[in-house]
């Protein structure tokens, strides 16, 4: 009986008289669909960066019956890189290796290509893909809830109005919400005392808008400028570089010590652009030649490039405390530094750390060190007291007038959202991001369901290449929308437990690596010392395995169809190709589904 308790009886019918309880047949009601003719599933993606380009290539193609849609709150797309266009803003690493896997941009003009060449090609991938269907410029998330009863989410937007052009909010509603803004998005000002009071030109370089398409629009104006640089990482290292030939005076204000790398293998790179022994090392601008090498031998630009990324991706071990590897790069940083500051040496005292190689972001800084030994450029050391209506004071009394200020101060690393995340039971994601952010494998949240990242927290590397991870990280999300999809999954959850793991798997990898070392870095939250929320625990191969297969059993699931059978996704018992009149009921015999095993050859 319901609930297994007992009815009452009248004492007038007699037992025989009773019926037998029915036994449970096993039936159920069976689909009217076919196991692959997939319910149609809509997806939002915020951001349209390399991450937001990279989800619009691949959503379509592997999910069918999809409706996509990538908000982005710029005018243009490209993330990061339509938004800086500071001076001397370039790669970091070599240009042929920041790309996708399967794209083969041949034609960069430098080792470390300028900002606008990489903007440039996102554009064409963009373009390429046709994805512009997909993207939404000028859309501002201010807002996104999951809704329980539904299993969607409810996003929030601003954006101006097509007509008018006046601002307003509307909302979209989808299946699976999926982030693709990264971590270093919101940049800050420093909080120094009269940085309103300054009457000169002042700049965040993130905020800095060229008069023109790039900064060099500006060089003119700028060259009978006082310039300040604040800060010492791998921006103001960048602008420092860049400005110092072209400029009156400039001065570098610097509160930290940084370890600063020689271009990347450059004696590899050397040896395999051909050159000869006499050409200067730190030339890392491409010659016609060489371009035209690369655009019309496509083997030698795949060898190239093959060698690079293996090259780069062999850098682990230096990460490790203590390591042969960490050791011999401290060695050779330090030699680097003092030989390029030989003629200052109270610069290279200031600046070359006592904290291991890495244990802030490294960066190579082509340029900087020669910048620094210019007779009309200044390293100051001293803190900055504040800011003057003609320029800066610093703690030893010294005062400095400036024409022209650059604040590379960084961005906010709280990874608290500019905008709500609402998750289930109304939960605010940062509220549970605070103090520090959690999640599984840099994926997902719990009490998040349907929702996904690229470049979440603890999703970025200190050495190797990046972009295998963001490309593993959307084929992550990718094959878990293709299962909600094919299995009618009305949510899937990560387990608090999975989480817990994940987070105790941190805290025992990275005390023996340099990152937990004394150095103040936003890899923790902007301290000298704690937790470690910007890194993946492990190297940049290691995250590429991890995210290959998800774990479909550190999630919670919630079917989206009444009926109780787990099974139910199977449908009518056939296929679409079976209904279609003109379906292929053959369709493993073409080649794009043939798995061909390699042949072993003769020893």
């Amino acid at each position: 009986m319901p609930g297994g308790g007992f009815s009452r009886i009248p004492s007038s019918v007699k037992a025989q008289e009773l019926e037998a309880p029915q036994e449970d047949d096993g039936r159920f009601t069976l689909g009217s669909f076919s196991i692959d003719e997939y319910k149609p599933i809509k997806v939002i993606v915020i951001g349209a960066g390399f991450s937001g380009i990279l989800a619009g290539i691949r959503f379509p193609q592997k999910i069918p019956n999809i409706d996509l849609t990538i908000y982005e709150k710029s005018a243009g797309i490209g993330g990061t890189w339509y938004n800086n266009r500071y001076p001397g803003i370039a790669c970091d690493v070599p240009a042929h290796c920041y790309q996708f896997s399967f794209e083969g941009k041949r034609d960069w003009s430098a080792f470390y290509s300028p900002g606008h060449e990489i903007q440039a090609h996102l554009q064409d991938v963009v373009d390429k893909y046709q994805l512009m269907q997909y993207i939404k410029l000028s859309h501002e998330v201010v807002h996104a809830r999951y809704d329980e009863p539904t299993g969607q989410w409810h996003v929030r937007l601003r954006r101006p109005n097509p007509t008018t052009g006046a601002l307003e909010e509307v909302e979209d509603v989808a299946d699976v919400l999926f982030t693709a803004f990264g971590a270093l998005t919101r940049w800050k000002m420093p909080d120094i005392p009269g940085l309103n009071d300054f009457k000169g030109e002042l700049h965040h370089t993130a905020g800095y808008k060229p008069s023109g398409k790039t900064w060099e629009s500006d060089l003119e104006r700028w060259k009978d400028k006082r310039v300040g640089v604040v800060g010492s990482g791998s921006t103001a290292i960048q602008v420092v570089a860049a400005l110092a030939p072209h400029v009156a005076s400039l001065a570098n204000y610097v509160r930290g010590q940084t370890w600063l790398a020689p271009p990347f293998s450059m004696d590899m790179v050397q040896e395999l652009l051909g050159r000869n022994a006499t050409a200067a090392e730190d030339d890392l601008t491409l010659r016609p030649e060489e371009i035209e090498r690369f655009k019309n031998d496509p083997g030698y630009f795949d060898r190239v490039r093959h060698m690079l990324e293996n090259s780069m991706n062999s850098m682990h071990a230096f990460t490790q405390r203590d390591s042969t590897m960490q050791s011999d790069f401290q060695n050779m940083f330090r030699k680097l530094m003092e030989d390029k500051l030989a003629t200052r040496p109270h610069i290279a005292e200031k600046l070359i750390p006592g904290f291991p190689v890495s244990c802030r972001r490294l960066t190579p800084g082509p340029g900087y060190l020669e910048a620094l030994c210019l007779p009309h450029v200044d390293f100051v050391s001293s803190p900055i007291k504040m800011f003057t209506a003609t320029g800066i004071e610093t703690e030893d009394g010294q005062t400095k007038d400036l024409d022209l200020v650059f604040c590379a101060t960084g961005y906010d690393t709280s990874w608290q959202l500019p905008f709500q995340i609402l998750g289930r039971d109304g939960v605010d994601l940062n509220a549970k991001w605070s103090p520090h952010p959690t999640s599984y494998l840099s994926m997902c949240v719990d009490g998040f369901p349907n929702m996904f990242m690229s470049l979440g927290p603890n999703s970025i590397i200190g050495a190797g290449v990046l972009l295998p991870i963001l490309e593993t990280a959307v084929g992550y999300a990718v094959q878990a929308t293709a299962k909600m999809q094919r299995e009618r999954i009305k949510s899937m959850e990560v387990k608090r437990s999975a989480v817990r793991d994940f987070d105790k798997y941190m805290e025992s990898y990275f005390p023996q690596s340099v990152y937990s070392a004394n150095c103040r870095s936003w890899y923790k939250l902007g301290k000298e010392e704690g937790r470690i929320i910007g890194l993946w625990p492990g190297s940049n191969l290691h995250a590429v395995k991890a995210l290959q297969h998800p774990r479909w059993e550190d999630y919670e699931y919630e079917r989206a169809d009444p009926e109780e059978n787990s099974l139910y996704w199977l449908g009518d018992g056939q296929t679409w190709d079976e209904k279609d009149e003109n379906g292929d009921r053959a369709w493993y015999l073409r080649e794009e589904f043939v798995d061909r095993p390699p042949v072993p050859t003769k020893a």
